[in-house]
């Protein structure tokens, strides 16, 4: 399945159906009158959040959704039916932005949310409602209440507890498929990921989502390689997780490139906790280890995780550090143990 983050789409509710302009006439019954009746509301539209969904590909080929208008009323005071809603299912994630794309209409955040977006148009009056002491005869009626309509945004933004970053080639794809049951693409060459991937991480009787974005680089807030476009995805993440080659040229560069990147494109990407690991340390001795991490600690004013995630080296001390920086689960109770295992690393 294709993978689509933002698709354009025009949206219409029901207009509402016309009232009815009758008068009665029966056998037998000295009294007339009118007798026409209301007309039916119009269709609204309706956006619900479903699980199941991880792309907005069906926009791609669908983007224009009408909802029914309402029926006319008829004589005997017979309202008119009214038009069925619209309801348009996206994933979860999903935000609803303005045409100019600088308004965010409705964002969904859960399973099973549903909002509704457009309403339809209420039916017309028909010509009873108008009958008063003085007009017992009324012709007038109403056509009933137009549409609304809207050219909108879809833009979707994956819901993960943890986002990876790095430079491309960091070695992101390899961690996720270590510790996930996702299956990215890894090769050796630049931008293997093209599109954002979502795992599930089992560790410790603990669960929680990790997505791995393409990689960044120098420039990419201005458009450089990929861009930043896929950066909206960790947005909602509690904590990143930074990824630095050991095999770089300068890691302390390396950390800053994607520093700087994320403070760039903003939405509080740079403020958010994150974990530093150096990556792909199976290829190096114990010394080289040792003094880039050192290097890197400097440069990231935090402690540094030597890690493997082809190996498997320091793989659960990362995660460990993930599990507490993302918080304890839903409905976990608090653990008032004053010990805690201390997790040291020993190169293998």
């Amino acid at each position: 399945m294709h993978f689509l983050d933002q698709a354009k789409i025009f949206v219409r509710s029901g207009a509402g159906g016309p009232g009815a302009v009758s008068f009665r006439r029966e056998k037998f019954i000295e009294y007339g009158g009118p007798d026409g009746g209301n007309g039916g509301k119009g269709g609204d539209i309706v956006f619900e959040a479903v699980a199941g969904l991880n792309t907005l590909i069906d926009f791609r080929y669908t983007q224009h959704f009408r909802a029914p208008r309402g029926q006319g009323g008829s004589g005997g005071n017979r309202t008119g039916g009214g038009g069925d809603d619209l309801v348009i299912q996206v994933p979860v994630g999903t935000q609803i932005l303005s045409e100019d794309k600088e308004e965010v209409l409705l964002d969904f955040t859960r399973v099973g949310q549903r909002e509704v977006f457009l309403r339809g148009g209420d039916g017309g009056r028909g010509n009873a409602s108008y009958k008063t002491s003085t007009n017992r005869a009324p012709r007038q009626h109403g056509t009933g209440w137009p549409y609304e309509e809207a050219w909108v945004w879809l833009r979707l933004k994956l819901l993960a507890d943890a986002g990876l970053v790095g430079l491309p080639n960091a070695g992101k794809s390899t961690f996720i498929n270590a510790v996930t049951n996702a299956q990215a693409k890894v090769g050796e060459y630049a931008f293997t990921t093209t599109r954002p991937q979502l795992g599930v991480v089992r560790h410790k009787g603990r669960e929680f989502v990790i997505a791995d974005i393409p990689g960044l680089i120098e420039g990419a807030a201005d458009g450089a390689g990929i861009g930043d476009r896929f950066l909206g995805h960790i947005e909602r993440c509690r904590v990143l997780l930074h990824l630095v080659d050991a095999n770089g040229e300068d890691v302390a560069e390396s950390y800053r490139i994607v520093r700087e990147e994320l403070e760039a494109y903003g939405a509080g990407l740079a403020e958010k906790p994150q974990v530093v690991a150096l990556n792909k340390i199976d290829t190096l001795d114990e010394e080289l280890i040792a003094a880039l991490s050192a290097e890197l600690e400097e440069a990231s004013g935090g402690p540094v995780i030597p890690l493997s995630g082809a190996a498997g080296t320091g793989v659960d001390w990362v995660l460990d550090n993930l599990i507490e920086a993302i918080g304890p689960a839903p409905g976990a109770v608090a653990d008032d143990d004053e010990g805690e295992d201390v997790v040291e690393w020993s190169p293998v």
